[in-house]
């Protein structure tokens, strides 16, 4: 009996938990759309931030709701974006698909270093000293900040700066979010013409950091036939709503600082 008592007593507190449970999942149950349950399970389940939204499973109940185009996962791209329209019984509009780019092209051989950083390894260490390892201020760090959150593995350092791998890019945009000089940007993958330099300091002062920087001469923002890229902040920038691929701007670029990827 002595063994008996305590044995009957946690029974019988356990039956009486499991009915307490029952009874709390069913007048606590949160009802779920099943629209947004079925868009979930098409996302690729990156939870990237790409599309504006906190996660894959914000994403989709803000489609659900009609809070949001059903285009706007790039990860998933054009594939994600039909499975989506099916779901919801509708024709969806494609993006056109795009690719990050890195605007510098400051590697080792063409810029020059200010100092020798013995810091703790990363773009943001270096960026807190004195602005960065190199001459220019505005450049790539080369310290792989940028790879180390891609899990494509689609950004690599070489010669001490971040070059993209296009075929395996989704463009989540993890990248650029970690960039302390912020270098990284989306490109439609059609449009191949790029500015690879992001210094806004004078054309004397670039050309004294790097071989390749953008040095504002506006041969480019005058030859353009499609007025595409303008000279701002003493930089290159492309308008790629309007650029047409016809390779102008790179072609009189004397550093070239816009060349074809």
């Amino acid at each position: 009996m002595n063994i008996l008592i305590p044995v009957l007593l946690f029974a019988g507190m356990g039956l009486i938990a499991g009915i307490l449970l029952t009874v709390a999942s069913v007048f606590f149950r949160v009802e779920t759309d099943p629209t947004q349950e079925k868009i979930a399970e098409v996302l690729p389940g990156a939870n990237c931030g790409g599309c504006g939204f906190a996660g894959c499973a914000d994403y989709a109940e803000a489609i659900a709701s009609g809070r949001a185009e059903p285009n706007l996962c790039k990860p998933g791209g054009a594939d994600t974006a039909v499975k989506i329209g099916e779901i919801l019984g509708k024709a969806v509009s494609l993006s056109e698909p795009e690719v990050m780019v890195v605007h510098c092209s400051g590697d080792c051989k063409s810029s020059r270093a200010f100092f020798d950083f013995g810091g703790i390894a990363t773009c943001a260490g270096a960026k807190a000293c004195y602005g960065g390892t190199g001459l220019c201020s505005f450049g790539c760090l080369g310290l792989g900040d940028c790879a180390a959150v891609c899990e494509e593995n689609a950004i690599c350092i070489q010669d001490g700066l971040a070059r993209v791998i296009p075929e395996r890019c989704i463009a989540c945009g993890k990248c650029a979010k970690v960039c302390p000089n912020k270098l990284l940007s989306l490109r439609p993958k059609s449009k191949t013409i790029a500015v690879t330099c992001s210094s806004r300091d004078s054309g004397k002062a670039t050309k004294a950091a790097c071989d390749k920087g953008c040095i504002g001469c506006k041969l480019c923002e005058k030859k353009c036939p499609e007025g595409a890229i303008t000279v701002q902040d003493l930089h290159a920038v492309i308008d790629y709503s309007k650029c047409t691929g016809c390779g102008t701007c790179a072609s009189v670029c004397p550093t070239k600082a816009v060349h074809p990827l």
